[in-house]
């Protein structure tokens, strides 16, 4: 279920700029989106409508560190439930637990509070990118570890000629924006 002309209005709040951060590569910036209160909320409704028009219970969206924690908030806001964070290792106090994984240039982890997410509790991950899916697939693992459900992966743009998607399989993904 989407609408057109709502997703022209954030595909032009969008701004590239090639080679950034290197030559050979299209940076796209969202900096637009998150300025502009109208075009911000034009993003937290498409995926209200997406949530909705798919879900009939979610208890928890699950923001991505750091531009998950942008957009989640107010999806869980606007759909009434709650919000947990998923971040850099080091970050959250108490007991927690977390993964490592690969990116591009090195290796990274992530981490969750233990007491974040109970079994069996319907989760929909957020954040703003979809490149190469290493990220988010660490996310999925943490969740899954803690007994969640992940209904959905959100994303504001997917970079599809890197395949994320393909590495988050069998977890649904729902870009607002696509490009090659």
């Amino acid at each position: 279920m989407c609408d057109p002309e709502k997703e022209d209005v954030v595909r032009a709040a969008v701004r590239e700029f090639p080679d950034f951060p290197t030559p050979g590569v299209l940076f796209r910036d969202i900096t637009p989106v998150l300025k502009d209160p109208a075009v911000f909320r034009t993003v937290i409704d498409l995926f209200e409508v997406h949530v909705r028009a798919n879900y009939t219970k979610v208890d928890l969206i699950a923001g991505l560190d750091s531009r998950g924690f942008l957009f989640g908030p107010a999806l869980a806001q606007r759909i009434n439930v709650g919000f947990i964070m998923i971040r850099k290792k080091g970050k959250l106090p108490g007991l927690t637990e977390s993964v490592s994984y690969s990116l591009e240039y090195g290796k990274a982890e992530l981490e969750i509070q233990r007491d974040a997410v109970d079994p069996g509790q319907k989760v929909i991950l957020i954040d703003d990118l979809l490149a190469t899916g290493g990220t988010m697939s660490a996310a999925c693992e943490l969740l899954t570890r803690r007994g969640a459900e992940i209904l959905d992966c959100l994303v504001l743009i997917e970079l599809l000629s890197l395949r994320g998607a393909d590495k988050l399989k069998p977890h649904r993904t729902h870009s607002l924006l696509a490009y090659d």
